[in-house]
């Protein structure tokens, strides 16, 4: 499998990992020769890369961070409750918290078995996001995300499982963002900046009003937009005013913000998104906190195509998890010229470094 943009793909390639939506079922399955419409209808849902079959990858496959069931599982549980919590008056929401909490736990408890269970680098750069549902998908990135980074940090069981549930519900409260707002196309007015601004303490005031849910719980969802320069919102609390929690998620949420197609820009891929991460570092974020999450997360995913400081390009078929920024690759490529294909492990050839990524396509 390569990965590549969607836009760059020819008709009737073949895809090489099917795409869901947010209920678990199949849009397109793998193997499907991809026809023009089908390729125009993808990027219109805002799938910015897409995996597809190649001769000269065939043999590569993605390990995912979790299970399909337990994604569909996490995906159907985390949209039912937010769609149920907007249609319901204001003294009835507090009440179905607190009788979707305890799926919610489950679910952590779920995903982080997974994660143990799982040596590979996070990387689920591929996963579909379309416009409707982006903020189920970005619940549960950011859940797999903070997760991730609170097992680099070696904390416990306990506090992982209040982080993955303060992660799980850290936007609720954008079920009273309306939906022309959340989805708008261009620029936000200072107005409707505003209005979404709010979702931070409307959140908070949902969370801390039932029963069964952590206070540190409410305070994810209440502060991850917080930065440490004091240049958040929406109190502006600055540096350890902060709990440690909400600067774990708040790194996961801007990294998975930036890593998935919004109506109004295209995603950028994972070093991209670091790199933005580290420009922040101990100014917006947390310097321990973004080692750790670079440390958890794939930079270059399998399947990528990238360029190499010696002239050569090749395909990363492989991560090193103590040195994710230096994957094992297979070249194909040597000074523009095919070559027949061989890997090479970056590890171990500290000289070579990657020096761009291309997700173009065209067949040969």
């Amino acid at each position: 499998m390569r990965l590549v943009k969607t836009s760059s793909v020819e008709a009737n390639t073949k895809l090489g990992k099917a795409i869901y939506n947010e209920n678990g079922r199949i849009l397109i399955n793998k193997g499907v020769a991809l026809e023009g419409r089908m390729l125009k209808r993808l990027i219109d849902l805002g799938i910015t890369y897409i995996y597809i079959e190649d001769k000269q990858t065939d043999d590569i496959f993605l390990k995912e961070p979790i299970s399909d069931p337990l994604k569909r599982e996490a995906m159907t549980t985390i949209a039912a409750t937010f769609k149920k919590i907007h249609s319901e008056p204001l003294e009835s929401k507090s009440f179905i918290m607190e009788k979707s909490v305890k799926e919610y736990q489950a679910i952590i408890k779920h995903i982080m078995s997974e994660l143990n269970n799982n040596p590979e680098l996070m990387s689920i750069l591929s996963d579909v996001c379309v416009h409707d549902t982006y903020i189920f998908t970005h619940s549960l990135n950011v859940t797999l995300y903070s997760l991730a980074v609170g097992m680099e940090l070696k904390l416990p069981t306990s506090k992982l499982e209040t982080i993955g549930l303060g992660a799980l519900m850290h936007d609720i409260g954008k079920v009273s963002v309306p939906k022309e707002i959340l989805m708008k196309p261009g620029r936000l007015t200072d107005d409707e900046y505003e209005i979404i601004k709010k979702h931070s303490s409307e959140g908070f005031e949902l969370l801390r009003n039932t029963h069964t849910v952590p206070l540190l719980v409410s305070h994810c969802a209440f502060q991850h937009h917080e930065r440490l320069d004091g240049s958040g919102y929406p109190r502006g609390l600055r540096g350890d005013e902060i709990h440690e929690y909400a600067k774990i998620v708040a790194v996961a949420d801007v990294f998975d913000a930036v890593t998935s197609h919004r109506v109004y820009r295209d995603a950028m891929l994972p070093h991209e998104g670091l790199e933005m991460l580290y420009a922040g570092s101990d100014r917006h974020f947390q310097a321990k906190i973004v080692k750790a999450f670079q440390h958890s997360v794939a930079i270059y995913p399998v399947g990528i195509t990238v360029s190499l400081n010696d002239g050569r390009k090749g395909v990363v078929v492989k991560q090193n998890k103590s040195l994710n920024d230096r994957p094992v690759v297979r070249i194909l490529e040597e000074e523009g010229y095919p070559v027949a294909p061989y890997e090479i492990n970056l590890a171990e050839k500290l000289s070579v470094v990657v020096t761009d990524c291309d997700t173009t396509y065209k067949r040969r």
